[in-house]
């Protein structure tokens, strides 16, 4: 059986996943020890499918249930340990709303990774290990310019949690 970590893409703001609902809707479907983290599409579940089986179980559920129709982003709580002792920012860890990590649906080909060191133009830094992009905004993700131009120069898509999710996600995920 397999922990997975599975994130919604877009969740927040108008768009919102009732957790206690979404918890129910996936234990009624089979899934174990279903939980979920703050509203923003963050759910810790056990299953024995794959990642993809995963998702496809999952979209439809969603859709019918929450008229939720955007991108899901899964990883192994394996996975997940990896991308937190993967992190390049060591420093920023006493900062954690400023280091976000992304969570993508595939790793971004080096031309694309090229394009977006070309528009780092101010204090941000990235690095990208895998399918995880790793971004620290010194200044506040409100502040910091390179954001909105992450996902569609790289050509992938991708969810980002900050730092506090992150180790929040790790810690139910090895609860479970």
């Amino acid at each position: 059986m397999t922990t997975w970590i599975v994130l919604f893409r877009g969740v927040g703001g108008a768009t919102l996943l009732p957790v206690k609902l979404l918890a129910a809707a996936l234990t009624e479907e089979g899934f174990e020890g279903v939980k979920t983290y703050i509203n923003t599409g963050n759910v810790i579940l056990k299953s024995r499918a794959s990642a993809e089986k995963v998702i496809k179980r999952i979209a439809p559920i969603v859709l019918k249930q929450f008229d939720f129709s955007k991108d899901i982003l899964i990883a192994s709580a394996a996975e997940w340990n990896t991308l937190v002792a993967d992190n390049p920012f060591p420093q920023a860890v006493n900062e954690p709303t400023k280091l976000h990590a992304y969570l993508m649906n595939q790793k971004p080909d080096d031309k694309a990774i090229e394009a977006l060191r070309a528009k780092a133009d101010g204090p941000d830094e990235f690095q990208i290990r895998g399918r995880v992009l790793y971004y620290y905004t010194p200044q506040g993700i409100s502040n910091a310019r390179l954001f909105p131009k992450i996902e569609r120069t790289l050509g992938v898509v991708a969810t980002a949690r900050n730092w506090n999710s992150v180790l929040k996600l790790q810690a139910l995920a090895a609860a479970s």
